[in-house]
């Protein structure tokens, strides 16, 4: 049957957003988007012929996009809410991060429209999953996108926080994780610092003193910043819900963690 108002076949109701563009506009999805043909020109700030494209390349938070070695913005955004009881954060190529996230968010609301209800944590896991492995032809072509999901799951009454692959494998972190290029430095100090049992207070403190160190050792980080007051993007997620942790309180913590390290090398 065709739908009148659009010239498009109309499709049986589905909780799924995606499934449901995949049936009657699959052209719509992010990763369907075919690429040009052609030759891609050099940048002039390498001598390779990649093309440069805005990144997301830290997870954790922070502020920055790069284009190879030049920083393309300081104030980028790379965690948002899911819906009242997750959050996203992405790494990767920003224009389809930024899409995919956009497309998850719909995807979580449709369902609650369509069945009454939230989808379960894994349920929202799963999904996100197969958005992810939706996207691996772009990803085999360099413009790879990498999430890191987190919620609380209302049934089992605990938090919970999920890795991907790029080809959307999904697999479930039991104290801690990060992704993109300063992963390596803030999982560094994420060992030394996370414990069992952490406050909310406590576990922002040690997420930004995370980031502080990655961005230190990684030029695509963008750790705080003072002089331009900027601060990473922290949510927290608890059985009240998603909240995103206030500029005061960001510029507060990294405060005390910029005097402690000045402190430490005062008298080393």
């Amino acid at each position: 049957m065709q739908d009148p108002s659009t010239g498009h076949l109309a499709t049986q109701a589905t909780s799924s957003f995606i499934e449901h563009l995949q049936r009657s506009r699959p052209e719509l999805l992010p990763f369907n988007q075919a690429l040009p043909a052609g030759q891609i020109p050099p940048c002039p700030c390498h001598n390779d012929r990649r093309p440069q494209l805005p990144r997301w390349r830290p997870d954790g938070g922070d502020r920055r996009a790069t284009m190879g070695n030049v920083i393309a913005s300081r104030h980028i955004e790379k965690v948002f809410p899911a819906d009242e009881y997750s959050v996203l954060g992405i790494a990767g190529t920003a224009g389809l991060a930024i899409d995919i996230t956009r497309l998850f968010q719909v995807e979580l609301e449709h369902y609650e429209k369509i069945e009454g209800t939230l989808l379960s944590l894994d349920g929202k896991a799963n999904r996100l999953g197969a958005m992810i492995r939706g996207n691996l032809p772009m990803a085999m072509q360099g413009l790879a996108v990498i999430p890191l999901f987190a919620g609380f799951d209302q049934a089992a009454g605990v938090g919970r926080l999920f890795s991907y692959d790029v080809t959307g494998g999904r697999y479930e972190e039991l104290e801690h994780h990060s992704v993109g290029s300063g992963s390596v430095f803030a999982r560094g100090a994420l060992k030394k610092l996370w414990r069992p049992n952490l406050t909310e207070d406590e576990a922002v403190a040690v997420a930004v003193e995370a980031l502080y160190d990655a961005a230190d050792d990684d030029s695509a980080t963008g750790g705080p910043d003072p002089v331009r007051q900027l601060w990473p993007v922290v949510y927290t997620v608890n059985r009240a819900g998603a909240r995103r942790v206030s500029e005061r309180e960001l510029a507060a913590i990294a405060g005390a963690i910029v005097e402690s390290r000045a402190v430490a090398g005062r008298e080393a």
